[in-house]
């Protein structure tokens, strides 16, 4: 299997060296030259989790040995996820919820940075790179503490993270300042979400800077899901969240069904559109925005316009206008025309917009919610059911109740809930119509008490945890204090 960048089809490369590039000398994104098609779906009723993820890794990434992706998979989802399955799905409210936040940091991003330090591990081991890897990650909240947790004392391998001041919820700031381990870094950012990851997307294209760093004996990667080692890994639990289904006897093979995601940055409804791609029964994909409803609009209109002022909300994974995957997406739908691609991307970055003519509504629902209807689902699904959801999820299930009284299409569905709801203690209680304390502690055993379960003990820790990262920086001197800290670190 070869990977393709989405702005230059002569640019490709095997998956090995896709991941330890993170993202493509032109600024582009690797993406798969085909979609491998799904065993039958009764001949994989009977996988659990982790044979299911050697398998469709086996069909993506077939440049690594079957020992290596053995290894990487039974590390992955082993006792990190309590050797558990690490997916659940949970049927309340008319829906399923597919729940990916059982991983050491409580979110989804969990199910793929727990196996892309083995991947980008055994890539190196592979290709026999001596240089040690700057893993670069922006974050809107999760992704920066499951790439630290994840990539944390792996040998050969620094992690920086950026995330905008102020602009995260104060557990997920808690979770990322008093990360452990010698080879974590974590800076804010004075500004938002998109300042950090355009920030990082020049540094990869800067030559001038990636040979400097080579010279002090570093090569960059992403831990983002600009990564195609990190996309792969979210396809496998779509496809077993529809087995969950087949097995439970809710549905039947082949009976399709409509999956509804909340999205910021593209990726995770984008695995969902490779899933369907290789054979995965899927009628709608649901694509779920906050206020920054950038993409709700694009779906509507077909221009996507990033001319607007980023909002900060109850569900700041989500704050985002620029949603880097878009890029993948585009270019499957356009029959792999790199050209088309390179020339949205670029006006997008120069004007801060662009049309695609030729966009089909039947693609992709797209719709939004208002921060009243978040947290109206919260405490409706609450006192009807007693289960309780994140704000992101919420998103999400607020989409979903306006698409079935749109269209009445009552197919089965599942829900992507891509977060613990205690990472977002202060917006559960106040939407459950409860006063929220000014001690974020005491909120967190307030969600405990809703949930009826016991807190986590990544959360409970955080109380006493001493705080290790305090470094700010503006976006202009990124590349200064990523030198800065490497060279502490030597």
């Amino acid at each position: 299997m070869r990977y393709y960048s989405t702005r230059n089809q002569d640019n490709s490369v095997f998956s090995m060296e896709a991941i330890i590039k993170g993202i493509a000398e032109d600024g582009g994104l690797f993406v798969p030259e085909s979609f491998p098609a799904l065993p039958k779906l009764e001949d994989m009723k009977g996988l659990t989790y982790k044979e299911l993820a050697k398998l469709i890794l086996g069909m993506y990434f077939d440049d690594y040995p079957e020992d290596d992706l053995d290894e990487a998979v039974n590390g992955a989802y082993g006792d990190k996820f309590g050797n558990r399955e690490p997916v659940r799905l949970v049927e309340k409210g008319g829906v399923n919820f597919l729940e990916l936040f059982h991983g050491p940091t409580l979110a989804f991003k969990d199910m793929a940075l727990t196996i892309l330090p083995y991947l980008m591990r055994f890539a190196l081991h592979n290709k026999g790179i001596e240089e040690e890897v700057v893993v670069l990650a922006a974050t809107s909240g999760d992704t920066g503490k499951a790439a630290l947790e994840g990539f944390r004392d792996v040998p050969g391998v620094n992690v920086l993270v950026f995330y905008p001041k102020g602009g995260v919820s104060q557990l997920q700031r808690l979770q990322m300042i008093t990360q452990r381990g010698e080879n974590t870094h974590v800076l804010a950012i004075e500004g938002n979400f998109d300042d950090a990851q355009k920030g990082i997307k020049d540094i990869f294209g800067d030559q001038e800077y990636n040979n400097e760093l080579k010279k002090e004996g570093y090569v960059l990667s992403s831990a983002n899901s600009i990564n195609i080692g990190r996309l792969i890994p979210q396809v496998v639990y779509y496809v077993y969240g529809y087995l969950e289904l087949l097995r439970d006897g809710r549905i039947e093979a082949g009976q399709e069904i409509n999956i509804v995601v909340p999205t910021g940055n593209f990726g995770n409804i984008l695995a969902a559109y490779y899933a369907k791609m290789m054979g995965l029964p899927i009628d709608r994909l649901i694509c779920s925005s906050n206020d920054n409803k950038v993409l709700t609009d694009f779906f509507e209109t077909g221009t996507y316009d990033r001319r607007r002022d980023l909002l900060l909300t109850s569900s700041p994974s989500m704050d985002i206008l620029v949603s880097s995957n878009l890029e993948r997406f585009l270019f499957h739908i356009s029959g792999n025309d790199h050209e088309a691609v390179r020339m949205m991307m670029e006006g997008l970055t120069r004007e801060g917009y662009f049309t695609w003519s030729d966009f089909s509504k039947e693609e992709i629902y797209g719709e939004f919610a208002t921060e009243e209807e978040v947290a109206s689902s919260i405490r409706d699904l609450y006192d009807k059911e007693g289960y309780v959801m994140d704000p992101h999820t919420a998103v999400a299930y607020s989409v979903y109740r306006k698409y079935l009284k749109e269209t009445g299409d009552s197919k089965p569905t599942i829900v992507a809930s891509t977060a613990s709801p205690f990472k977002f203690p202060e917006k559960v209680i106040s939407s459950m119509g409860k006063d929220v304390p000014q001690d974020l502690f005491t909120g967190i055993g307030m969600v405990a008490k809703a949930m009826d379960v016991e807190i986590p003990i990544q959360v409970r820790e955080l109380e006493t945890l001493p705080v290790l990262h305090g470094n700010v920086c503006k976006k202009e001197e990124m590349r200064d204090m990523i030198l800065k800290l490497l060279q502490e670190v030597k």
